[in-house]
């Protein structure tokens, strides 16, 4: 058992509960107890004591490519288009070793932001490129998160309209066939699940209109969650309304892809009527701020599709899209873009911080498992150093959380397993996969 104390808590329940100066108890892989003051004398175990720490739930990461943490750097100041043409032939090198390698670093890099589940969007599956989605459950195994894999596809090469290249895009039944593997072999769907699997056809320009419906009744079919790039920038908008005389949320909507079994990575040009579609159709959201950022596809209407009823959580996306690839900045870069779209009051520090917890852990399912800090839900918790300069004077834990820099996290909890321990990786050995990755990286230019 271990007993955390002295501690500011933010526990994101229904309640907004938080404690000045609260305890956290965790036995094995559970929360079974949260309140204020010390803990009760019954409780026995190992202490911690976290004064000057403020302990939220492990963040969730709703939207990410982790094989992009072998490509940073690349079409710096691109759009994503022109971003897109530029990386495919060079993930066309990719092999399950690369894959591993970065992977294990982007795993890493998250943990070390607080994040403790992360989805993970992979749509590249070159011919020689050796079983990718072992590798990814082999990275995070390794470090020790938890994995929401989605196994996606492309079968829309450029001499059919598509932009990624012929030779990187599958057949429709060799992707089909490719994501029920997956989903046979990974997919765990027990509340304590290390690892699920979801299905993830890629984006309307790289995918055909047949992928998308035969992807969806398969997901259905096999009972796991649906996702795919939506409405990210004007250039797929206009794209559809020339190609299918719709909007990209009209299209996903058309093709059965509105529901409260798929989340949308980005959704930045939604028309209010889409906004409303989303919120009644309880249809998720990955917000990716700092993404939407560097390639300049626009503000996402976060505030708005809360107001509806969407679930919405955050996203890092790609590190090729975001070279930082850490969670906890993005708390700050949502509630910057939503004010610098609605005004000082589009989103608090609170609403920030339950973007990261418990509105990703919405658009995953897991709103029962995961995503606040209740006595029965799985032990998933960060607990942020908030001592020192960065801090000082900041009087409310939560503000210093999301308005400053990110903090260090001082433990990083998944199932009661220590991930992080004051800074460092507790799970593998962070020169090593660095290591790793510089020798992959150089293997892709």
């Amino acid at each position: 058992m271990m007993i955390i104390e002295n501690a500011a808590i933010a526990t994101v329940d229904a309640r907004g509960s938080e404690y000045r100066n609260g305890h956290v108890v965790v036995d094995g892989d559970v929360l079974v107890a949260v309140g204020d003051g010390p803990a009760p004398a019954e409780y026995t175990g190992t202490r911690l004591d976290a004064s000057g720490c403020l302990v939220t739930p492990g963040l969730v990461n709703t939207h990410h490519h982790l094989y992009q943490w072998a490509t940073r750097g690349y079409a710096a100041d691109s759009t994503l288009f022109q971003w897109l043409v530029e990386l495919y032939p060079v993930w066309g090198r990719l092999d399950a070793e690369v894959t591993r390698s970065a992977a294990s670093a982007g795993l890493a890099r998250l943990a070390l932001t607080g994040c403790s589940t992360v989805a993970d969007h992979h749509y590249v599956f070159p011919r020689s490129g050796g079983d990718q989605m072992d590798a990814l459950v082999s990275a995070v195994d390794r470090i020790g998160v938890r994995g929401h894999l989605v196994r996606g596809s492309m079968d829309r090469g450029e001499s059919h309209g598509g932009l990624p290249p012929d030779h990187l895009v599958e057949d429709l039944d060799a992707a089909l066939a490719g994501t029920e593997a997956a989903i046979d072999a990974h997919h765990d769907p027990a509340p304590d699940a290390r690892v699920r699997i979801a299905v993830g056809p890629c984006s309307p320009f790289t995918v055909t209109e047949r992928l998308m419906t035969d992807a969806a009744e398969l997901a259905r079919h096999k009972d796991v969650r649906l996702h795919t790039h939506l409405a990210e920038t004007r250039d797929e908008e206009r794209q559809c309304l020339a190609e299918f005389g719709c909007t990209p949320a009209e299209y996903a909507e058309k093709l059965g892809w509105l529901g409260e079994d798929v989340w949308l990575a980005h959704t930045v040009h939604l028309a209010g009527d889409a906004v409303r579609r989303m919120g009644a159709t309880g249809t998720g959201s990955a917000h990716c701020p700092t993404s939407n950022g560097r390639l300049g596809t626009g503000i996402a209407p976060a505030r708005g599709l809360l107001d509806a009823g969407a679930p919405v959580g955050l996203g890092v996306d790609g590190a090729a899209s975001n070279e930082s690839g850490g969670l906890g900045e993005e708390l700050h870069q949502a509630l910057l873009q939503a004010r610098q779209r609605g005004g000082p009051e589009a989103l608090t520090t609170r609403q920030a911080l339950w973007l990261g917890t418990m509105g990703g852990a919405r658009c995953l399912g897991r709103e029962g498992e995961l995503g606040s800090l209740e006595p029965g839900k799985l032990a998933d918790l960060a607990v942020w150093d908030l001592g020192g300069l960065r801090y000082a004077g900041i009087d409310d834990p939560v503000a210093a959380l999301v308005l400053g820099t990110t903090p260090d996290v001082k433990l990083l909890l998944v199932g009661g397993e220590t991930v992080v321990a004051d800074g460092r990786l507790h799970t593998a050995d962070e020169a090593a996969v660095a290591a790793e990755l510089s020798a992959t990286s150089r293997r892709m230019r």
